[in-house]
């Protein structure tokens, strides 16, 4: 077996954990400085109606936590999207909808959507009037599910793997060493930019350090868009046909530059989409509950990168 055989077989594995990745209800990171009084802030709504993978009483559970200690009210979404279901909500969030809940080695290729036309209209529509949408949608092949209604806003989402790149005849340990490095996104450098959800409110909320898992590279049609995180110059995109199944013949491409987190204001509305979803959770994985997430080294600030990009969502910081 091959570096890269050993390297698919490898991260096949650690995909099979999913299973058992499983919330971190201990992880409650302070928030000094509510945004809201408690109960008396923006409806927030997470779907839960396409077979999400994220959910507010499992994955997403510190998400939701977090938010409503920032003064969001926050409940589940469990219906089709339509003007009817998003009358109730201010601030619509999806994260991880998937196409079925069939696994992932069963998906067709390309990954079917996982909302339909009317859905995306019925999002766009709203979001135009005022909506505000956070979109997350993670590596193969959640972000092909994601794709269509990416699309509606401008973004081009990636149906792979953003990793650092290594070349295909390269040793199995300096395979394992690359996909096994944290991804970082720096103040000190062009990953992490400009924007107001990285300033925050003040220097008390200024974000000098961002961490991801893996997850996808995107980009933007819209040249009004704004970027938030954006990938170091050497990496790619794999793209396998199923997900964690590599070998030296995957397709890749050369990411570096993309993006892994943008905004974009929409008429009277605001969206911001990311390619990485556990950043914006605390898990653990495996048998030795491995920190995954807000909650993992090198991440002690997600916590407050996730509040402030509500906050921007929601119009706190920069209104």
């Amino acid at each position: 077996m091959n570096a890269w055989a050993r390297c698919g077989a490898l991260l096949l594995g650690a995909a099979s954990l999913s299973a058992q990745q499983l919330p971190d209800r201990e992880f409650r990171p302070p928030v000094p400085r509510p945004a809201f009084a408690i109960g008396a802030g923006p409806r927030l709504c997470l779907d839960e109606a396409h077979h999400n993978f994220h959910t507010l009483d499992d994955r997403f559970w510190a998400f939701g936590d977090l938010a409503r200690r920032d003064g969001f009210r926050v409940a589940p979404s469990r219906s089709v999207i339509d003007a009817t279901a998003l009358q109730g909500c201010d601030l619509f969030v999806i994260s991880n909808a998937q196409w079925s809940a069939v696994p992932w080695d069963q998906y067709p290729t390309p990954t079917p959507s996982a909302f339909t036309d009317a859905e995306i209209r019925a999002l766009t529509s709203w979001v135009t009037s005022g909506g505000r949408l956070l979109l997350i949608a993670d590596h193969l092949p959640l972000a092909g599910a994601a794709k269509a209604l990416a699309a509606a806003f401008g973004a081009q989402f990636t149906d792979g793997f953003a990793y650092p790149a290594v070349a295909p005849d390269a040793p199995e340990k300096t395979v394992n060493e690359r996909r096994s490095a944290p991804t970082l996104f720096w103040r000190d450098s062009a990953s992490l930019a400009a924007h107001p959800i990285i300033e925050g409110r003040d220097t008390s909320e200024r974000i000098t350090r961002v961490r991801s898992f893996t997850g996808q590279a995107f980009q933007f049609d819209a040249p009004d868009a704004r970027a938030v995180l954006v990938l170091p110059s050497d990496y790619e995109s794999l793209e396998p046909r199923i997900a964690w199944q590599f070998d030296a013949k995957t397709p890749r491409r050369p990411v570096g530059g993309w993006f892994q987190g943008a905004t974009r204001r929409v008429g009277a509305g605001r969206v911001a989409l990311f390619g990485e979803a556990a950043m914006f959770s605390a898990q653990v994985a495996g048998p030795t509950k491995r920190p995954m997430g807000m909650n993992a080294p090198l991440a002690e600030e997600n916590p407050q990168f996730v509040l402030n990009t509500l906050h921007w969502l929601s119009g706190v910081i920069d209104p």
